[in-house]
């Protein structure tokens, strides 16, 4: 019987690392058969594509389940009509990834002629954080197109470290890396020595960025959208080890294929009665920011994954 059942165990495991090789082979096909063609049309298409499939696929019901406890105010059809525009969003992201070192189209001299919109006060502070001399600690959210915040970072010449998470699938992850290796800093994956090698990055002045706005099991206590989840709390416990400045930073989509790059005012962290840095009450502190920015442009923000359980 243990024999069957080793072989059985075998099988599957080698079912599974062959279908993960095939899903690995074709995102690496899509991805480079997609930069032979018009960045822009691409998107319109790939937006039209997962606006139709996605509402067949279980994360429709996630999505709504969602929006419904988030928004109670908001009518059925006003729910649905921001899930349309989260699988608009999600597919445009895809085809922008596989354009990514030609995405990011922005010259200071010729604003109004590029893509990329950048107030005044994003400027200024982007400039502040890069000749200040000091480390920084930058999050953000799967919002707009949240591949882009990286590229804005080395645009205005940050010296960034970016915290990503690896692709499953070995093959997938090499041409994600190749890929987001253009003008994206220095990548850190995810990992047990990922804290280690964040701290030392602010150890050196570098700007570290990370997403937050995932659910961690295991992590802090959070409210967001008035309900209770957990929230990873590295980026506080790395403020721990290294005060330094906290900004938030959002790529949203903006009508005519253009995008609005915005860096918030300093994000001060929360403290004890010992005066130091209270992971909970920070982490809660970012959350409100991205809280407020889902709000704003609740479309736009990855309603398909579970952040309430």
């Amino acid at each position: 019987m243990s024999f069957l059942v080793h072989r059985k165990t075998r099988l599957r495991e080698t079912v599974k690392s062959l279908g993960g090789a095939a899903v690995g082979a074709l995102t690496i096909g899509m991805l480079r058969a997609t930069r032979y063609f018009d960045p822009i049309k691409t998107a319109d298409l790939f937006g039209r594509i997962t606006g139709r499939i996605g509402p067949l696929l279980r994360e429709q019901k996630i999505a709504r389940a969602n929006l419904t406890a988030a928004f109670p105010e908001k009518s059925p059809e006003e729910i649905e009509a921001i899930i349309a525009g989260v699988w608009d969003n999600l597919g445009r992201i895809g085809a922008e990834f596989a354009h990514i070192d030609q995405v990011w189209d922005y010259d200071e001299a010729y604003p109004l002629k590029s893509r990329i919109e950048i107030p005044p006060r994003t400027h200024e502070l982007f400039h502040q954080l890069r000749l200040d001399g000091r480390p920084a600690l930058i999050f953000t959210s799967h919002l707009g197109n949240w591949e882009m915040p990286a590229l804005a970072a080395v645009a205005h010449g940050l010296d960034a470290a970016i915290l990503y998470r690896r692709p499953n699938i070995a093959s997938a992850d090499r041409i994600v890396q190749e890929m987001r290796q253009v003008n994206m800093g220095t990548l850190i994956p995810a990992g047990r020595d990922a804290p280690i090698r964040l701290a030392e990055a602010l150890q050196k002045g570098q700007h570290v960025a990370m997403f937050v706005d995932q659910y961690l099991t295991g992590g802090v206590e959070v409210t967001f959208f008035g309900r209770k989840t957990r929230a990873n709390p590295m980026l506080a416990r790395l403020l721990r080890q290294v005060e330094c400045p906290v900004h938030g930073v959002r790529i949203i989509r903006l009508p005519g294929h253009r995008f609005r790059a915005e860096l918030s005012e300093e994000v001060k962290p929360v403290r004890d009665e010992k005066g130091q840095i209270d992971v909970r009450g920070t982490t809660q502190a970012v959350t409100d920011v991205v809280e407020s920015w889902v709000r704003e442009y609740p479309e736009q923000w990855l309603w398909l994954h579970r952040r309430w359980r």
